[in-house]
């Protein structure tokens, strides 16, 4: 009968190897198997619309583990992100249009310049901290933006750059239902090197910075190497996500990425649970589907006479300030974000019947 538990009676990890592993039972590992097949069978049942929106929660999913990194296992703050996303996005596309590097090396390449820029701007949080660190990364959010309106060569300016979409072995991913696998395979790819980085000594540094920084200097840890990391491997992922944003639209313009999409970033983390890399995904998608399915009651209510055609028509704004009303409240009722929350859902049916 035990053998048919989810979670056998008792604890029987007996290495630090089994006690950090990335499945804690075999059913969770199936489990993780399974959603990402269903996910992969996804294309076949839904609109393009539905995948627009797939598409979406994958890209900034991406994003938004990268900020998670480095506010929520690093204790850092950032309020720039959408910047380094935008980096990514026109660094891609430079190299592409200029160079004629192959769009799959691009991606690449451009994490790699967003994560020279990231540590670049990571440099003042080796000294300061907290609130002068939010104002340091809100600078670098207008001054990237200034940038990228001004440097013609690099991003068109104004004008903004053409992004070829992405091919490989001829192969081209034109389309939400093709570009849906390559977001996706970047997003798998991208979660499972995070959650193994977490586990390694890096990860565990960048825990202790956030806990108590005194201590962690004290125990050897090198507080400036570790807050340049998590401020490089943040850009990174910032720039894989910009990267593939940029070919996903085809086209990368100024306007895209401004400090309204890092405060949307911060929102999806906090939501999620700071500090929790399944969270991350949680809080993205929460985050990418409440204007939606917000707009889809509204339109319910209208058609049913509930609602009048003045109360539709602000729709925009309410989806708008949705958002931040969300944010305010996961702050006070739960601020340890959805993965709290599941875990606790998770606890309540291990133990139930008994409440402990």
């Amino acid at each position: 009968m035990s053998s048919m538990s989810l979670r056998p009676c008792g604890d029987y990890r007996t290495t630090y190897k089994k006690d950090t592993t990335i499945f804690p039972t075999r059913w969770s590992r199936n489990f993780a198997i399974l959603g990402i097949v269903l996910a992969a069978l996804f294309p076949l049942v839904a609109s393009i619309y539905h995948m627009n929106l797939a598409i979406t929660i994958a890209i900034y999913g991406i994003a938004a583990l990268g900020l998670n990194i480095l506010v929520g296992f690093t204790g850092q703050i950032s309020l720039g992100h959408a910047a380094f996303f935008g980096f990514g996005a026109f660094s891609s596309a430079f190299l592409n249009n200029t160079y004629g590097v192959p769009v799959v090396l691009a991606i690449p390449l451009a994490g790699l310049m967003t994560t020279a820029i990231g540590m670049i701007v990571g440099i003042p949080a080796a000294r300061i901290k907290g609130l002068y660190l939010a104002i340091a990364t809100l600078a670098s959010q207008f001054i990237l933006q200034d940038f990228f309106a001004r440097a013609d060569f690099f991003t068109g300016g104004s004008a903004g750059a053409l992004a070829q979409s992405f091919s490989l072995f001829g192969w081209e991913a034109y389309g939400e239902h093709n570009f849906y696998y390559v977001a996706l395979a970047f997003m798998v790819l991208s979660y499972l090197l995070a959650t193994n980085m977490l586990r390694t000594r890096d990860g565990r540094a960048f825990v202790a910075v956030r806990d108590h920084y005194l201590s962690a200097e004290v125990m050897g840890v090198n507080l400036t190497k570790y807050r340049l990391m998590s401020f490089g491997i943040s850009s990174f992922y910032a720039g894989i996500a910009g990267a593939l944003y940029g070919h996903y639209l085809g086209f990368v313009s100024v306007e895209s990425f401004t400090i309204l999409l890092s405060i949307q970033f911060l929102g999806m983390i906090i939501i999620g649970g700071l500090g929790s890399v399944m969270g991350t995904l949680m809080g993205t998608a929460f985050m990418v589907l409440l204007p939606e399915v917000l707009e889809g009651v509204v339109a319910w209510l209208g058609s049913a006479g509930i609602v009048g055609q003045s109360f539709m028509t602000n729709v925009v704004f309410m989806k708008e300030a949705s958002i931040g009303l969300v944010i305010v409240l996961f702050l006070i009722f739960e601020p340890d974000g959805l993965a709290h929350r599941w875990r606790q859902i998770k606890a309540y049916w291990k133990l139930y019947p008994f409440s402990y």
